[in-house]
């Protein structure tokens, strides 16, 4: 499962209204290869399934993911900052052995 935070939702849907985006949209995370942790997360808008996906719906928000990147995020919950610190999204990964300063990328 992946988890979605209040503070991520909120945000989600204020950029689902401002892109104008149909009912048929979902969140779409993935893990990529780089970063200078070694693997990094990828988080857009998307429309169409693909075979081997992996769909969640938590919180009223729909998240999928493939299934290689599912192995890297089962449990992680998807979390949103807009305070000093740094704004955006950020991964609570409880499957990352190592993050980078910047939290943008991990390893396992």
């Amino acid at each position: 499962m992946v988890f979605v935070a209040d503070s991520a939702k909120d945000k989600i849907l204020e950029l689902w209204e401002k892109e104008s985006l149909s009912p048929q949209h979902f969140v779409r995370v993935s893990v990529t290869s780089g970063g200078c942790s070694g693997l990094s997360y990828t988080l857009d808008f998307d429309n169409e399934e693909r075979e081997n996906d992996q769909v969640f719906e938590d919180n009223g928000v729909k998240v999928v993911t493939d299934l290689r990147s599912f192995l890297y995020l089962c449990n992680t919950t998807l979390e949103f900052s807009g305070g000093l610190n740094g704004t955006g999204f950020s991964f609570n990964n409880p499957n990352a052995s190592r993050t980078c300063g910047c939290g943008e990328s991990f390893s396992v």
